[in-house]
């Protein structure tokens, strides 16, 4: 129906008779002569109508707004004055000289030009009319882009794209499963992967040592801007590859995507141990194109006589660090500090103490705080000289258990590069490794820092005797402060695999159950493997300089995980649910109250 895309035009095709297919962006009637912008997937082209084609310019004055149109024309040139340098076409219009209505529209809920008054809810429910905005054409055409390099950079690399079951069994992986109803099992359920993570590695098992999938993934989570429900990842895995050629290869594809579709250099990524990372940026996951950094002052604060201080001070759990932001005092006001309070507080933080340097060399009275009275001179002195802190400086400190300060004041730190524009560059990329193999939880147990199949840097039997200061063979690409993706060397000893469930507190019998098809594949020569997961909605996010994942995404959910477009999830008959030996407890309560 069509010859050509409306934003393929340029001035290459003048005195060509074209046929364009699109929705009517904007018509103007100007004396006798109709003005149609006409906009498809690639952009939009003038097309203008005068009364010479009688019959084409009449149905051109009855079109209004996302009627959709099929039209024929000729190619010309703009005059001067009329070339509109906005535009990819602004060069040329189209001289029209058929019109054929294919559709008419009733008016849509927004106007696709005025999208940025319409709340977020309202264009998820029409989704198909926000879906025709330039940028999210834009973006989900550049996703497209991304996808494709991706494909042919594995390929080249002779990895092989092999698909992994969707309905699968429940295992432990950190986040909710979604569950299925087996109607053939009655009682029984599937569960939707969180991850391909076991067939992938049972796929190495099977030698199929390069393997990738761009695959759909699915938790049951608490949304956050850069969360969904259902979300895509880039899968890889290979067999006979060490932890420092999985991350060469991986680094490499991003190196280049960058390169090859937005002309950016990303260069060599520093290595960064996770320790280092969470001392002197709170964060696994730091952003470092923000010059702040924490500094650890426990040990200065381990005799002042204020308990907000000593006693994180004197914990082996604890921690006191400060954030020096160079002429904050300046930067900031009374008000600003106390919204920063409030913020913490959303990671723990029971307050938030500050310092103002007016004048370093007076002890006495340069210093400026609620808490300085707290604090001897020397304790003072000593402060200013670790945090090398300078006249104009505010230095905030956070004083709590370890997590609770390296969340709070990472998270800070963020929030006040950001407010204050403090980057120093554009991108910062890196890779942290040297991960924890477990976390303490709050009952004292151990849980996986990634999942139970990644392999520890030491034996099964140093393992068990320290395992909470054991380190995992784990590593994490981090771009601006986002996780790109993460991967590990996975287990592929059983004995090891036996040990970190035994450490986990899962029993044998428990083990055969959920595992043992893992188990007994690890029996038949395993071969050394390991792998890496990035995020594709995260990464095009990360790419296309959007807030939300749900602008590079066609059909996202809300942050209550609900589609307002199809109304999902929705209702299922009584019959549907008897099929699949389903009792709902509200019809139990109605049943029992009657």
């Amino acid at each position: 129906m069509r010859s050509i895309y409306c934003g393929a035009l340029n001035a290459s095709h003048i005195d060509q008779e074209v046929t364009l297919c699109g929705w009517v962006d904007r018509r103007r009637d100007h004396g006798g002569v109709i003005f149609i912008d006409l906009r498809d997937r690639d952009g939009i082209v003038q097309v203008v109508f005068d009364p010479d084609t009688q019959e084409h310019f009449e149905r051109a004055d009855k079109v209004r707004n996302e009627y959709v149109l099929q039209v024929t024309g000729k190619v010309r040139a703009r005059d001067a004055a009329a070339v509109n340098p906005n535009m990819d076409t602004g060069e040329i219009e189209v001289y029209g000289l058929r019109l054929e209505i294919l559709n008419e529209a009733e008016t849509p809920p927004f106007q696709l030009d005025e999208h940025i008054s319409v709340g977020e809810d309202v264009r998820l429910k029409y989704r198909y009319v926000d879906l025709r905005r330039q940028e999210m054409q834009n973006n989900l055409r550049f996703r497209s882009k991304v996808t494709n390099a991706i494909r042919n950079y594995l390929d080249d690399g002779g990895f092989l794209d092999i698909e992994t079951p969707i309905l699968t069994r429940a295992t432990p992986e950190g986040a909710r499963d979604y569950l299925v109803p087996s109607r053939t099992h009655g009682g029984q359920f599937f569960a939707l992967p969180q991850s391909p993570q076991l067939f992938k590695q049972l796929l190495m098992v099977s030698g199929f040592d390069r393997y990738y999938q761009i695959a759909k993934c699915f938790r049951d989570e608490d949304l956050r801007a850069d969360r969904q429900p259902e979300f895509t990842q880039i899968d890889i895995e290979t067999s006979f590859m060490s932890e420092e050629q999985i991350m060469s290869v991986t680094e490499d594809m991003i190196t280049q995507l960058f390169s090859n579709l937005m002309s950016v250099e990303l260069g060599k990524f520093p290595r960064m141990p996770y320790s280092e990372a969470m001392h002197r940026f709170g964060s696994d996951k730091p952003d470092l194109r923000i010059p702040l950094e924490l500094v650890e002052v426990k040990d200065l604060m381990a005799k002042v006589d204020f308990k907000v201080f000593s006693g994180p001070a004197n914990d082996p759990n604890g921690r006191v660090a400060g954030l020096k932001v160079p002429g904050g005092n300046d930067k900031l006001t009374r008000k600003q500090i106390d919204a920063y309070t409030k913020f913490v507080s959303i990671y723990g933080a029971k307050g938030l103490a500050y310092i103002k340097v007016n004048d370093k060399a007076d002890i006495e009275n340069g210093l400026q705080s609620p808490i300085v009275k707290f604090l001897p001179n020397d304790v003072r002195a000593a402060l200013l000289e670790r945090l090398e802190a300078e006249n104009g400086d505010l230095i905030f400190f956070g004083s709590d258990s370890s997590k609770v300060v390296s969340e709070a004041l990472g998270a800070l730190r963020c929030k006040l590069g950001e407010d204050l524009d403090l980057y120093t560059c554009e991108w910062a990329p890196l890779w942290v490794v040297d991960f924890p193999m477990f976390e303490t939880l709050s009952d004292g147990s151990l849980t996986p820092l990634h999942h139970p199949f990644t392999a520890p840097s030491c034996t099964p039997a140093e393992l068990a005797e320290n395992p909470a200061e054991a380190l995992s063979c784990a590593y994490d690409m981090v771009l601006n402060g986002t996780e790109l993706g993460g991967g590990s060397i996975r287990i592929h000893d059983q004995s090891m695999q036996q040990t970190v469930f035994e450490i986990l507190g899962i029993e044998e019998a428990e083990q055969q159950e959920k595992f043992g098809f893992l188990l007994d594949a690890l029996k038949y020569g395993a071969p050394p493997h390991g792998g890496l997961a990035f995020g594709l909605d995260r990464l095009i996010m990360l790419m296309t300089g959007t807030s939300s994942i749900r602008d590079v995404i066609a059909f996202p959910k809300t942050q209550s995980a609900a589609c307002v477009m199809t109304d999902a999830p929705g209702n299922v008959s009584a019959v549907q649910l008897r099929e699949l030996s389903i009792r709902l407890r509200k019809d139990e309560e109605k049943e029992s109250a009657e």
